[in-house]
C-alpha cells in the first residue's frame, strides 16, 4: 500500500492536473468508480488504478482528487483521439468551458452516436471537469480534431438568429460555436445550412452551448427514428 505522499503514482496524478503535462504524456486521470468501470466496459485498460484504503492510504488519493468531496478510485489511462470522422459528427469551435464540452460528447455519444471533432480554442476533453461530464462517454466514442473543412457535408452551423428551424433534411456535420460569440461567420460560411433554435417569447434569450446541442441532436435522433419506423 503507498503510504507517501512522494509516490510516483501520486506525483504523476498531480502533474496530470496540468494540461501541457497531460498533453506532453498523452494521459489523464478519471475519478471515481462509475467511470472507472465506464472505461473497463469499453475495453480500456488503465495505467494503473489506486482504490482508496486497498492501493493507497484514504487521505493520500483524497489530497490528490480533484473533487471537493475526494474520492474512492482514480484510474490514469492513455488519450485516445478518432481519426477523421466517419458518419455523423458535431464540430466545436472555441468551446471553453470543459463542462459543456464533456457534455456535447455525452450527449453526441447518447443520441446519435457521433464523433465530435474539436476545432481551434476547445477545451481539452481529457482535463477532469470534460472528463466527468462526459460520464464515460470519452472512452466510448473518442473525440477527433480538425477544422470544419475537415468534416464531412452536408454541415448545418447552429447560429442564434437567422436560420431555420431544425428540421429532417440530412445532415453529416452539426457545427457549434463558443459559449460567448457564438459559430464565427467563417465557419458558419463553409455550412451548406444554418439552423436557429426557436425560443419561447419572453423566455431566456439564448440557450447554453451543450442544452442547444441537445436539442438540435435530439432533433436529428427523433428524425432517424422516425424514418427508420417509416420504411
Amino acid at each position: 500500500m503507498i503510504t507517501s505522499k512522494d509516490n510516483e503514482k501520486l506525483k504523476l496524478i498531480r502533474k496530470l492536473a496540468d494540461r501541457k503535462h497531460r498533453q506532453r504524456e498523452r494521459l489523464f486521470v478519471v475519478e471515481g468508480e462509475d467511470l472507472v468501470e465506464a472505461a473497463t466496459a469499453a475495453g480500456r485498460e488503465p495505467e494503473f488504478v489506486l482504490r482508496s484504503g486497498e492501493d493507497v492510504e484514504a487521505d493520500l488519493l483524497d489530497a490528490v482528487s480533484a473533487l471537493g468531496s475526494g474520492t474512492r478510485v482514480i484510474g490514469v489511462y492513455r488519450q485516445q483521439w478518432a481519426e477523421a470522422p466517419a458518419g455523423l459528427c458535431v464540430y466545436l469551435h472555441a468551446v471553453g468551458d470543459p463542462g459543456n464540452v464533456g457534455a456535447v460528447i455525452r450527449t453526441a455519444h447518447a443520441l446519435v452516436g457521433a464523433t465530435v471533432v474539436l476545432g481551434p480554442d476547445c477545451a481539452d476533453p481529457f482535463g477532469p471537469k470534460a472528463v466527468r461530464a462526459s460520464m464515460g462517454s470519452i472512452f466510448a466514442q473518442p473525440v477527433a480534431r480538425g477544422s470544419v473543412e475537415a468534416t464531412p457535408a452536408p454541415r448545418v452551423g447552429l447560429v442564434a438568429h437567422g436560420g431555420e428551424a431544425p428540421d429532417s433534411e440530412p445532415l453529416a456535420t452539426l457545427c457549434l460555436g463558443g459559449e460567448r460569440h457564438g459559430l464565427p461567420e467563417p465557419v458558419a460560411a463553409a455550412c451548406e445550412r444554418r439552423w436557429t433554435i426557436p425560443l419561447h417569447p419572453g423566455g431566456a434569450e439564448s440557450l447554453n452551448v451543450a442544452a442547444a446541442a441537445a436539442v438540435a441532436l435530439g432533433r436529428i435522433s427523433s428524425a432517424a427514428l422516425e424514418g427508420s419506423v417509416s420504411r
